[in-house]
């Protein structure tokens, strides 16, 4: 570094402050090439939006403040945003009019709040998903120990085709960032690419924005003209590439989205074997940034785990199984089965081909069997649902046996209502349970029945009608048929 330069950096003033940090997150573009009617940052890729996975990285680092700038839809975009991060100032741009029109609607907000400080300001983008914290944390640390003022995120890659090129001078100094359309073909050459993301000294950064001009092609400012505005004040710029490059990579069209969500599941799902869960075939298994997995977790094929998911040590998924916010036990198994918002507790089996809706709890060593759906239905501890049924609105004691086919009538046009049948209870095939309604402990339904009065415990419910016959008629009925036939025939 060159010493004049670095000795006029440091007589800077408030480059040596107390180094707070700042990060302003740019989330007001309206990402037209999405096509979508969604704001691209709001667009879920692992989970969560593009923006809640960059606001995810940003707490991470624990800064001192946080401005997002919102325009497009902001209505949509802000509330979102202060989800995440309660606490993180809006600042509204009005008209897209470039990165540094952007930087300089969020350091006015920060003005207005009071809350303008010193230190260390990060700039990052809504729609780069794989950023990590330790990334910015490491790339403040670097910024700060060098003491410049300004410093790009840079990266190394073999096709710097459409990013903006770092360029350097013979002993490593960063000299400009200029963008490809304005590159000689020997600039083309470099493969050191500006990622977008950048830090400032807070002092320098509130110099050099009012600064900026937009007399380019644009008619935007940008900015990296900060860079030059740093170099023709003789302060030092760095530029420090990082060796996870697609962290910053960034998504302008559902393609682009796509490609991201692959590749973050793969890390993600290569994570989750890292820490002792089997995955049986990576491609066709997807999982969440927010699920949790226990050791010895075993996931088959075809399988997907959303959202807030919690799968407990030795249970096995799949395969082709589809769990959104559910939890599953200890030693649980779930075969080919779709749930939402459902519990499976310890050593329960589900499926094949069952539907768990929202509400669902299963007990220990319960069991839901093939083709049966819940809704909002609690299963106790050993009690099974093993074929062919559908259970809304109930609560089953332990230990109950439910035959097939049984239908759990919850609904009577108007509203829904409950049925409870009791500890050790056995109800037989086909049976119909108009709620409300109640069935006692231990107490049996013959099959065919349809209950619409309570069962006492220990009891036999049984309401279908005795069984009667004719003689013949089936055959006075074919004949009848076959002569019906006939007569059409010749008519």
């Amino acid at each position: 570094m060159n010493r004049d330069r670095r000795r006029r950096f440091d007589s800077y003033p408030g480059s040596v402050s107390k180094r707070e940090l700042t990060v302003v997150v740019l989330a007001a573009g309206g990402g037209t090439r999405m096509k979508s009617k969604t704001m691209k940052v709001l667009h879920q890729v692992g989970g969560r939006s593009m923006v809640g996975h960059v606001l995810s990285a940003v707490r991470a680092v624990e800064p001192d403040r946080v401005v997002a700038v919102v325009g497009h839809q902001r209505e949509q975009v802000g509330p979102h945003i202060q989800e995440w991060l309660p606490d993180a100032v809006l600042a509204v741009q009005e008209s897209q009019d470039g990165t540094g029109h952007a930087v300089r609607v969020a350091m006015e907000a920060l003005e207005r709040e009071g809350s303008l400080g010193e230190g260390t300001v990060i700039v990052a983008y809504g729609d780069t998903p794989l950023l990590q914290g330790d990334s910015l944390r490491a790339f403040a640390a670097e910024h700060e120990a060098a003491q410049c003022a300004v410093s790009i995120l840079s990266g190394v890659v073999d096709d710097p085709t459409g990013y903006g090129r770092v360029v350097r001078d013979e002993e490593g100094e960063v000299l400009a960032i200029v963008e490809e359309k304005d590159a000689t073909r020997e600039l083309r050459e470099i493969r050191e690419i500006n990622s977008g993301i950048l830090a400032f000294d807070a002092a320098f950064l509130a110099e050099a924005l009012p600064q900026l001009d937009n007399d380019n092609a644009k008619g935007e400012y940008y900015l990296t003209d900060c860079i030059r505005i740093a170099r023709e004040a003789g302060l030092s710029v760095g530029a420090y590439p990082i060796d996870d490059v697609r962290q910053t990579e960034g998504a302008n069209d559902r393609v682009q989205l796509a490609e991201l969500g692959r590749e973050l599941n793969r890390r993600i799902v290569t994570a989750w074997m890292r820490e002792g869960v089997t995955v049986m075939d990576p491609a066709t298994t997807w999982i969440d940034a927010d699920v949790v997995l226990e050791r010895d977790v075993t996931i088959l094929p075809g399988s997907q785990l959303l959202g807030a998911t919690v799968v407990a040590e030795d249970a096995v998924i799949g395969p082709d199984t589809t769990l959104k916010d559910c939890e599953v036990g200890v030693g649980a198994r779930v075969v080919r089965t779709h749930g939402e918002l459902a519990v499976v507790g310890a050593g329960a089996t589900v499926g094949p081909f069952s539907y768990l809706r929202p509400g669902t709890l299963l007990g220990a060593r319960g069991k839901i069997g093939a083709f049966v759906e819940t809704k909002n239905a609690q299963i106790g501890e050993d009690a099974k649902v093993p074929h062919l049924s559908y259970v809304g609105d109930a609560g089953i004691g332990e230990g109950t046996n439910i035959g097939a086919g049984t239908i759990f009538a919850n609904y009577d046009g108007v509203a829904k209502h409950r049925t409870r049948i009791g500890r050790q209870a056995r109800t037989a095939s086909n049976s119909t349970f108009v709620a409300p309604v109640t069935v006692g402990d231990g107490a049996y339904v013959a099959s065919g029945s349809v209950v619409t009065k309570n069962v006492a415990p220990d009891a036999l419910a049984i309401t279908r009608s005795e069984q009667g016959e004719r003689p013949g008629w089936a055959a006075k009925f074919r004949t009848m048929m076959e002569r019906r036939k006939a007569n059409r025939a010749a008519e």
